[in-house]
């Protein structure tokens, strides 16, 4: 049987092949060389800066967005915490980092942050993350990371 052109594959299926090529022979890698493997494509990848915001809301949020915290409370938090709602500025990606706003800790790519609206700075989780402009070469590979991230764990 022939393999799929990719023109005739889907999108997920164009996707996936994208991520194990960036993977490469990864049968006997730990989930952290995997990370590692994706970090090296990511900074040979990414251009920075880029504007990225959350793709859902953040670990602390949820309390305020799908549980039965105060509206009042939750926007006042929101002045000094990060908000997936937020517009951000990615300046970096690191390794070894860990702060208390990333959901999977030191298992994710750190992202040197800063808000768009008043400058503040956070280390923020890359697979929490999206690019806003879906036009920017950016875009897909965020996406990927994403992808990869929630599903090769």
């Amino acid at each position: 049987m022939d393999a799929e052109s990719p023109l005739e594959m889907n999108k997920t299926e164009r996707q996936l092949q994208r991520i194990e090529s960036i993977l490469g022979d990864s049968q006997k890698l730990t989930f952290r060389q995997l990370v590692g493997r994706f970090f090296a494509h990511l900074q040979r990848s990414l251009i920075l800066p880029c504007e990225v915001t959350g793709i859902e809301d953040f670990d602390w949020e949820e309390f305020y967005v799908l549980g039965p915290g105060d509206p009042k409370e939750y926007t006042r938090l929101k002045k000094h915490r990060p908000s997936y709602r937020d517009h951000f500025e990615l300046r970096a990606i690191k390794r070894g980092v860990i702060s208390e706003w990333m959901l999977f800790g030191g298992d994710d790519i750190a992202t040197h942050a800063r808000r768009k609206s008043d400058g503040r700075g956070f280390y923020l989780g890359l697979a929490e993350l999206k690019v806003v402009d879906k036009r920017s070469p950016n875009h897909q590979v965020l996406d990927d990371y994403a992808v990869f991230f929630a599903n090769y764990r």
